[in-house]
C-alpha cells in the first residue's frame, strides 16, 4: 500500500459520509455503504473497538441513538451484534472487516478513527491488521493526533487525516480549553503528520489551514447543494450527507465568507500569539492525553 501525495485518492470522488444513507438505509450499514459503491462515492465509516478486539463500524460511544438500546458499543462481542438492529432495519452493526469484504477495491475507505475512550495503539494496530493486505484504497482520519502518530510510526504508507474543527457546540464541552486552542491551529501536526486535513466546512476557510496549503483540504460534513458551492473555492473534496452533490461547473471569482473570515481572523490574531502554543505546552498535552487514555 503507497501513499499517492501527487494526486491522492481522497480527492478523485465525493465522500458518503457513514455510507449513502437516508430514511429507509441506516447509517454506517452494509447496504449504505453498498449504495456508496453503487454510486461511485469514497466511503467514509466510523469504527471502534469491542471488548474482544473485533473492529465494529459504529460512530456514537452509546447504542441508543442508532439501536433504541442502552449501553455503550465498547462492551459488546462479536457474537451479540447480530441482536442490535439499526434503527427500524433488520441490519445489525457491521464489523470493518465485513465493510472491507463488502467494497472490495470498488472505491476508496476513508476510516474515521472513534479512540477518544481506549489506550492509542489498540484500534489502531487492530485497523492496521485488517487493512495491511486490503486490495484497494484506504485512509485513516481522526481528531485524535496520538492516534495518527501512531501510524506514521507503525504503518507509515498509511493516508493520514487530521480532523479539527473551531469545536463549537455541547458536544466538545468535555475537551479542555487548551486542546482545542491547539487542535484548531493545527499546532499537533508536528506529532500527527498528516497527509492531509479534514476540517468542519462551517468553520472554512480559516488562516489555520492555509498554513498547510500543500496538503489536501476536506470539508465537513456538507449538507446541502448550496453549501458545496459556496465552500467550492475553499476545499480540495467534501464530506456529505442528506444529498448527492453535483459538480460546480466553474470555481467562483471570489471566495464567499472571504471578508467575513478576514475579520474574524483579526478579531482572534490578539490572541493567537506564538509563544502561546510552544512545543513544550504541546508535549504537555500530548503526554496528559496519552495518560488520560
Amino acid at each position: 500500500m503507497d501513499i499517492q501525495l501527487d494526486e491522492p485518492f481522497i480527492t478523485k470522488n465525493f465522500i458518503a459520509h457513514k455510507g449513502l444513507f437516508d430514511h429507509q438505509t441506516p447509517e454506517n450499514s452494509l447496504s449504505a455503504f453498498q449504495k456508496a459503491v453503487d454510486n461511485n462515492y469514497i466511503i467514509e465509516c466510523d469504527v471502534r473497538l469491542i471488548s474482544d478486539g473485533t473492529v465494529v463500524v459504529f460512530h456514537d460511544e452509546q447504542l441508543s441513538r442508532m439501536t433504541n438500546r442502552d449501553g455503550y458499543v465498547k462492551n459488546l462481542t462479536k457474537e451479540s451484534l447480530v441482536d442490535y438492529k439499526l434503527l427500524d432495519s433488520e441490519e445489525c452493526i457491521p464489523t470493518l472487516e465485513q465493510v472491507l469484504e463488502l467494497v472490495d477495491g470498488k472505491v476508496g475507505i476513508l476510516i474515521d478513527l472513534k479512540d477518544t475512550q481506549i489506550r492509542v495503539g489498540q484500534l489502531e494496530k487492530a485497523v492496521c491488521k485488517l487493512i495491511r493486505h486490503y486490495k484497494g484504497d484506504v485512509a485513516v482520519q481522526s481528531f485524535n493526533p496520538l492516534s495518527l502518530e501512531w501510524f506514521a510510526k507503525h504503518s507509515p504508507n498509511v493516508l493520514r487525516g487530521q480532523i479539527s474543527s473551531f469545536f463549537k457546540g455541547d458536544e466538545y464541552k468535555g475537551i479542555s480549553f487548551i486542546r482545542k486552542y491547539l487542535l484548531k491551529r493545527l499546532k499537533f501536526n508536528k506529532r500527527s503528520k498528516p497527509n492531509f486535513i479534514s476540517y468542519d466546512i462551517n468553520d472554512l476557510p480559516n488562516r489555520f489551514v492555509k498554513k498547510y496549503s500543500d496538503l489536501p483540504l476536506i470539508g465537513w460534513t456538507v449538507t446541502s447543494q448550496e453549501q458545496y458551492r459556496k465552500s467550492f473555492n475553499d476545499v480540495d473534496n467534501i464530506i456529505f450527507e442528506g444529498f448527492e452533490p453535483k459538480i460546480v461547473p466553474s470555481k467562483l471569482e471570489t471566495p464567499i465568507n472571504n471578508v467575513a473570515t478576514q475579520s474574524q481572523d483579526n478579531a482572534s490574531a490578539a490572541i493567537d500569539t506564538p509563544t502561546v502554543a510552544t512545543d513544550a505546552i504541546i508535549e504537555n498535552v500530548v503526554n496528559e492525553s496519552a495518560n488520560n487514555q
